[in-house]
């Protein structure tokens, strides 16, 4: 067992770990499409971010605890709004971000739809993308209700394969550009979502 604070003040020859329940855990090494994928989401979503002076967006091996009793997680990506950025300390996210996005390898995917979504279910993120380019399935919640009866709630992606997010309005994205080969330009991208 090794608490959270210790945990974050050693260095692990792997940076890629997250601490559950008092122990720390090795992540799987991602692949190729993850990565390019992981590269694609982190440089439209920051441009878009910085454009509008919106807060930040961090990535993994940035730690984000949710709560005294929640595990410390390192999202593949997350954003944090300006007016939560008094929570962000030296090493990690002290709370909840705003959004949270995974992506999903094969070695991840209990971990990614099982614990962590209720982890973050339970710690209050407003917004979860579960991205699954294996099975070309991305999924998206937006957090409901009030108190110990918050629960996701699955939100839907338009007929023509656009999704709005609810948090980084006016933010969208076309689900069917995250299983192209290769990934469409970041630019390109941009082009598109700042010509609405």
């Amino acid at each position: 067992m090794i608490s959270y604070d210790e945990f974050l003040r050693r260095d692990w020859l792997n940076p890629h770990v997250e601490w559950v329940r008092g122990e720390v855990v090795e992540m799987p090494p991602i692949g190729d499409v993850h990565a390019d994928l992981n590269d694609l989401l982190r440089a439209v979503v920051r441009i878009f971010v910085e454009r509008r002076k919106l807060g930040i967006v961090r990535s993994d091996p940035f730690n984000m605890k949710l709560g005294p009793d929640l595990s410390g997680r390192a999202p593949d990506l997350m954003f944090i709004a300006k007016s939560h950025q008094r929570r962000v300390r030296k090493t990690h996210l002290e709370g909840p971000a705003d959004l949270v996005i995974e992506i999903i390898s094969p070695g991840s995917r209990g971990v990614d739809r099982g614990d962590k979504f209720y982890e973050y279910e339970q710690g209050g993120v407003p917004e979860y993308w579960l991205i699954d380019p294996e099975r070309r399935v991305a999924e998206f919640y937006r957090l409901a209700g009030r108190g110990k009866d918050r629960r996701y709630r699955a939100m839907t992606v338009d007929d023509d394969g656009t999704f709005g997010s609810a948090i980084l309005q006016p933010f969208w994205i076309n689900v069917n550009w995250l299983w192209q080969r290769p990934l469409p330009e970041v630019l390109e991208v941009l082009s598109k979502i700042d010509a609405d």
